[in-house]
């Protein structure tokens, strides 16, 4: 069994309010849970408006899949006009 774990942080810079935070919040989420089937969560910031930083994880029996997947996660949280990413890390366990 291989455990994938990517953490995220991301920039909002449009972002106001924590209502808005949370709306962007939740269609990424969203959006990553149908397309991927992997976990996510946001792991810190949760008071901040305009920085959070989210956890990603992803299980399978190959390195190299659970590689893929969490690679095409950032593909995803990057096609994201609002959204900056500021730091990624990917690593398998």
């Amino acid at each position: 069994m291989v455990i994938g774990l990517c953490t995220v942080e991301l920039h909002l810079p449009d972002s106001h309010s924590l209502k808005a935070k949370r709306q962007v919040l939740s269609s990424v989420k969203t959006r990553l849970r149908n397309k991927l089937n992997v976990s996510v969560a946001e792991v810190e910031g949760n008071d901040l408006w305009q920085r959070m930083v989210l956890g990603i994880a992803c299980v399978g029996n190959e390195t190299s899949h659970v590689n893929r997947v969490l690679d095409h996660a950032l593909n995803v949280i990057r096609a994201y006009t609002s959204l900056n990413v500021l730091r990624s890390r990917i690593d398998i366990l």
